[in-house]
């Protein structure tokens, strides 16, 4: 009995695996299996969990609608920008607190920390009024520029860590070749940064693709929708007949570039917790 327990344990290990994988992949399997049925099977009393005619209808109509295209532009566009800006100021940010001794560093990267306690729901306001003086509600400025000046505490916080581990005689080799900090934090500390950094872009990458609050809230207009905001303006809760294809096929087509980054930051993710494991 003890010899057949080891293979016993994997059989359950794998069937507990394997039914929790079908569980978590049931949504995606609804949302696909729905943008190919007919409007009629997505709204009949019944459930059709497989449709009995394959139509891709909802597809061709969503990519001859222009607000989708649109929509999708947009989430493009300031995903993209807002990305690039956090990455580049939370990187310089973690470098100023881990490889550089300055007066009051320890006190001020407390306080940082701390902005972690704050309820994000208790800043909507004041920031909203800030945006307002600024005059740059109705525009993309107040979900892409914060994040050009070092957004997110927690982001900096495990960069910083990971910056710590780099032994620090490498920045003094470079002092000793002339170089300055910003050789240094480009040349040699963002290259052994791969990993930890390409984790924290898949992380936010998914945050500011999936926000639907803050683009709400200071968009305001169609033109500037993105696709979080446009999907949600298909439901229409005072029509009869939900359009449930065309929603999901909106949805799938939303989902699809989060499955790509996942799928290419797969191996720089897994590579981060092993490194951290190790160290």
């Amino acid at each position: 009995m003890r010899k057949r327990w080891p293979i016993i344990r994997s059989i359950l290990l794998y069937f507990f695996l394997t039914a929790a994988t079908l569980v978590m992949s049931f949504p995606l399997f609804w949302m696909v299996s729905s943008s190919l049925k007919t409007l009629a099977e997505t709204n009949s009393p019944g459930i059709v969990w497989i449709p009995k005619q394959v139509t891709w209808e909802a597809y061709l109509n969503i990519f001859q609608n222009t607000n989708f295209l649109r929509a999708y532009f947009n989430s493009v566009f300031y995903t993209s920008l807002a990305l690039v800006g956090t990455l580049l100021s939370i990187a310089w940010v973690a470098y100023a607190f881990s490889r550089i001794e300055w007066p009051g560093r320890n006190l001020i990267f407390f306080l940082m920390l701390s902005t972690m306690m704050i309820p994000p729901q208790a800043l909507i306001v004041p920031q909203y009024v800030f945006f307002n003086k600024l005059k740059w509600i109705g525009t993309f400025n107040p979900i892409i520029i914060p994040g050009f000046f070092a957004g997110g505490a927690a982001m900096i916080f495990l960069l910083r860590q990971s910056m710590a581990q780099i032994p620090k005689e490498m920045d003094e080799s470079a002092f000793v070749d002339g170089a300055d900090h910003i050789q240094i934090w480009w040349e040699i500390i963002m290259p052994l940064m791969k990993a930890p950094i390409a984790t924290i872009a898949t992380f936010l990458f998914v945050g500011l693709w999936n926000s639907l609050l803050a683009p709400l809230m200071y968009l305001q207009t169609v033109d500037l929708y993105t696709l979080p905001v446009y999907v949600s303006t298909l439901y229409n809760i005072n029509q009869t007949t939900q359009p449930w294809p065309t929603i999901m096929a909106a949805a799938v087509l939303t989902t699809v570039p989060l499955m790509i980054v996942f799928f290419f930051a797969q191996r720089y993710i897994l590579d981060s917790v092993v490194i951290s494991g190790l160290k």
